[in-house]
């Protein structure tokens, strides 16, 4: 069954900006080498300009975000959803609520609606109260207004039967392993391997960034730390300054050339992986498939996805026993391997790809009563 799908929710395609554009490039692209017929809908600021991208139809819709701020992402997704509704596609699959939720009356009445939850997008301690109170309310109507859904962790799947009684689908990000090539392309020196520890995340502080710079900054590390990511908002200013004395950190800023990332990745003394809310997060996946070692923070969204893999801290303390106490043996050699296993076997872009076009396909009959979509695991 070949299928007329849009995706919408995001920023666009190729990725300049994070998760949702980053698996919907990969979904897009492989759903068209299946045979289907599929159109991600861009902003009219997004630099890549052309109407098609690897045989996906792209559709610029009018974006004023660069204008009015977040309240802009709100009429973006209206216009979009505008648009959808002239096209007549037979499923159209929608990345998150945050701004889309509120137009749920506007989704088009003859398309299978799929929406992929998020991560409990409410509980970040960025949002002020009340607008923590409206993600609440944009999640309530994401699930009215959906046919179906996808939860992008365990954790979240067993959050929305709980909270909602409804059945999510479990889809997972994907990583790529890390190609002889790309270690080719940035090769380092021996005397720089495993000779740093590396951050990568938004400068948010849920992401944990303070504790993990903290707990370095009071250990006795002979070793640089290095931290990727774009420091020009308002926490990442807090967090420039504050460690502005500590000469062995290093903000980098925002990497977008994937290899470099990559090797940076793969060459680390250990990773630490901050991020406390959402879902399966596609940096951790990146990691794990660069073969680093990894510290993440001690929560069920990490857990679910490392197990035993990994060191895991919960505040600064911790992380200064990691700085100064974790080792390069064969143990965590170990580690590494059975993450990279896990890359191979449950979270390979191909396999993600094939749960997202059958469950696609299934939504679909389901809906025009051919058959029935289950997912009890």
């Amino acid at each position: 069954m070949k299928l007329r799908i849009a995706i919408l929710g995001t920023r666009g395609i190729p990725n300049y900006y994070g998760g949702f554009e980053h698996i919907s490039e990969y979904v897009s692209a492989g759903l068209v080498k299946r045979g289907h017929s599929v159109t991600v809908y861009n902003s009219h600021n997004h630099p890549y300009t052309q109407d098609s991208w690897n045989g996906v139809q792209i559709r610029h819709c009018y974006d004023p975000e660069y204008l009015v701020g977040t309240a802009g992402q709100f009429v973006y997704d209206m216009n979009c959803f505008l648009d959808a509704r002239k096209r007549n596609f037979d499923v159209v699959l929608i990345m998150g609520y945050t701004s889309s939720s509120v137009w749920g009356q506007l989704y088009p009445k003859n398309s299978t609606i799929i929406t992929n939850m998020d991560g409990m997008e409410w509980k970040r301690s960025k949002y002020s109260k009340p607008v923590q109170q409206f993600l609440k309310y944009a999640e309530k109507l994401a699930v009215k207004y959906s046919d179906y859904y996808v939860a992008d962790s365990k954790v979240i799947k067993s959050y929305l039967r709980d909270k909602y009684n409804i059945n999510s689908k479990y889809i997972p990000y994907g990583a790529d392993v890390f190609t002889e090539l790309e270690r080719e392309q940035y090769d380092v020196t021996e005397a720089l391997k495993e000779d740093y520890f590396l951050l990568m995340a938004r400068m948010e502080p849920e992401n944990n960034i303070e504790a993990i710079l903290e707990g370095f900054n009071k250990s006795n590390s002979g070793k640089t730390f290095k931290v990727l990511g774009d420091t020009s908002n308002r926490f990442g200013k807090f967090i420039t300054n504050k460690f502005a004395n500590d000469e062995r950190i290093q903000f980098r800023g925002a990497i977008f050339d994937t290899p470099k990332v990559r090797s940076l990745q793969n060459n680390s003394y250990l990773y630490f992986h901050g991020h406390s809310v959402g879902g399966t997060n596609p940096s951790l996946l990146e990691a794990m498939a660069s073969e680093a070692l990894i510290a993440a923070h001690n929560n069920p969204f990490n857990k679910s996805v490392l197990n035993t893999d990994a060191f895991y801290f919960s505040n600064a303390t911790e992380v200064t026993h990691l700085v100064e106490n974790v080792q390069r043996e064969d143990f965590e050699k170990k580690m590494v391997m059975n993450n990279l296993h896990k890359i191979q076997d449950q979270f390979n872009w191909e396999r993600v790809i094939d749960r997202y076009e059958e469950f696609i396909i299934e939504s679909y009959k389901h809906k025009n009563h051919e058959t029935v979509v289950a997912d009890k695991r």
